[in-house]
């Protein structure tokens, strides 16, 4: 009998697309995701505050711009996109084990690394959606004055790639950890806050073991003379190359994720 290479790669698509589609409604319809999705409006409602203070003290909106760049953004690169994409990424396969529905998965015809590619991009995309909207309504607060300019869009256009990346990226690499640690949450945090947050900070090439220095890249250079939170001390990286390491950590992680959820037997407890 001749093995079709091309149908199975077609029907092993087929199955993550299944899986895509019956997990990207639960994601969304999910208790987590309406909590989530508050929280990743926090810095539409401190631009709300910013803009409201300004207002009312009639000082001028020359520094949105800047506030922008910084602050919000600040908080979606730096905390938002890393809890979202831990407790989705960790919960692909995690959440099959703690929940006892694995059996009922394993006995589809589905490949274990379709169902970790669907739930992974489901997830994405639901995570990337709240991300987008929040950061959109960010912009248009603090952007009211300056929406005729076209380059604020372009920049506007360049933060919400450096977040959908990053959504993937850390998404991937919790996706992985969730495949083979029961506590990969606090591990996952202990990343987040611990390594990524300061390994970034230090100079040289050591920056470049961080996923977010890679993301700080994409960022605009800052006038001089302006002190930039975001990209303090940063020595970024090339766009093209660091868009490659990026994609490279993505699908490496994800292969890891799979391998691991596809050869190890899983034992659930009662």
């Amino acid at each position: 009998m001749t093995v079709n290479p091309t149908a199975n790669l077609r029907s092993f698509w087929g199955s993550v697309g299944r899986v895509f589609a019956v997990f990207f409604p639960q994601g969304r319809k999910a208790k987590r995701t309406r909590f989530f999705f508050l929280f990743s409006f926090l810095p539409v409602a401190v631009s709300l505050v910013i803009k409201f203070n300004q207002i009312l003290s009639g000082k001028p909106a020359g520094g949105n711009g800047y506030l922008f760049n910084n602050l919000i953004m600040l908080f979606y690169l730096q905390l938002i996109i890393l809890i979202l994409a831990l407790f989705y990424g960790t919960s692909v396969c995690s959440e099959e084990i703690e929940g006892k529905t694995l059996p009922y998965l394993i006995t589809r015809p589905i490949p274990k690394a379709a169902v970790v590619l669907g739930k992974y991009a489901a997830y994405t995309v639901v995570m990337a959606g709240m991300v987008i909207v929040g950061l959109l309504f960010s912009f248009l607060v603090l952007n009211l004055d300056r929406l005729d300019d076209p380059a604020v869009y372009r920049i506007l256009g360049r933060y919400l790639g450096v977040l959908v990346l990053g959504g993937m990226a850390y998404g991937a690499l919790f996706t992985f950890l969730g495949s083979f640690l029961k506590r990969s949450i606090f591990f996952g945090l202990l990343f987040c806050f611990g390594w990524e947050n300061v390994i970034q900070y230090f100079p040289g090439s050591t920056q470049r073991l961080a996923i977010a220095h890679y993301l700080k890249s994409f960022l605009p250079a800052t006038s001089s003379g302006r002190f930039s939170i975001l990209t303090f001390r940063l020595e970024p990286t090339q766009p093209g190359p660091a868009l490659l390491m990026l994609l490279l950590i993505t699908a490496a992680f994800l292969t890891l994720a799979c391998l691991f959820f596809t050869k190890k037997e899983y034992i659930l407890d009662d």
